[in-house]
């Protein structure tokens, strides 16, 4: 049976993907809440990061309903990249080193230039979620004010379709950077590695291996869902939760033994 398999299949130098299990992701939230409570005085406030910068959105967005949802979900977007500071933090747990929430917010320096091209990839890829999302309410909504937006949303015809193509479209995005993503930014901030084999790896681990990534993808959404359900309170927990959960799966997913390391 085969158990690993190249990123590419012409070079021995590429990292090679493992073949998981879908029992390995509980084992992976298992990890990650030790590690969340291993490290509080720097988890929790880096989760309390992203409730403030939730209650920004809202504040920012207050005059247009419709771009609160696109801002929310496009939270989840740009999860991920965001969390570099949590895997930073496990990673040193993992080699018995102390995180500092300085540290943790400072972890894109260990590898700036590929982790700077994917920061401006996401930044694209969110200007153009809420850019159709403004575009597919305009279509659905060329008559609506901004008194009667929320019952319109939730409670017509054309508020249901809107909602429902909104979720299709946000959906397909989020595919995208989830299979971009899953494991490309904790290896660059891992390993001396660039930006297009990062991303290689984390689309070949998603492809080996499509129903365990599947449900990791449905658990992120589920968790990070339920924070945001909690009028982002939850995102403090969630957040840390899922962020040190995603190390523990980047080092179940990819054998590193052909890439340097980088320095701590």
């Amino acid at each position: 049976m085969v158990s690993s398999i190249p990123v590419l299949e012409s070079s021995l130098a590429t990292p090679k993907v493992r073949i998981i299990k879908s029992d390995q992701l509980w084992e992976w939230l298992g990890a990650g809440w030790k590690d969340l409570w291993r490290a509080p005085a720097v988890s929790i406030p880096y989760g309390l990061l992203f409730v403030i910068m939730g209650y920004a959105l809202i504040y920012l967005a207050t005059a247009r309903f419709h771009f609160i949802l696109a801002l929310t979900a496009g939270f989840m977007l740009v999860g991920p990249f965001l969390a570099m500071g949590l895997y930073d933090v496990s990673r040193r747990l993992e080699v018995g080193k102390t995180p500092t929430l300085g540290l943790a917010l400072t972890a894109w320096r260990h590898n700036m230039l590929p982790i700077l091209l994917f920061g401006l990839l996401i930044g694209v890829l969110m200007i153009v979620w809420v850019r159709l999302a403004a575009l597919l309410f305009a279509v659905s909504f060329r008559d609506l004010t901004v008194d009667t937006s929320v019952s319109a949303l939730f409670f017509s015809g054309g508020g249901l379709t809107f909602l429902m193509i909104l979720t299709m479209v946000g959906a397909i995005i989020a595919a995208l950077v989830f299979a971009i993503s899953v494991v490309s930014i904790p290896m660059m901030l891992d390993r001396k590695i660039d930006f297009v084999t990062a991303v290689l790896t984390s689309l070949t681990a998603v492809r080996a291996n499509p129903g365990p990534m599947a449900l990791w993808a449905v658990l992120i959404v589920i968790f990070t869902g339920i924070g945001l359900l909690t009028f982002y309170i939850g995102v403090a927990i969630a957040l840390p939760l899922i962020g040190h959960a995603s190390w523990h799966a980047y080092k179940d997913l990819v054998e590193d033994d052909q890439i340097e390391a980088q320095p701590y």
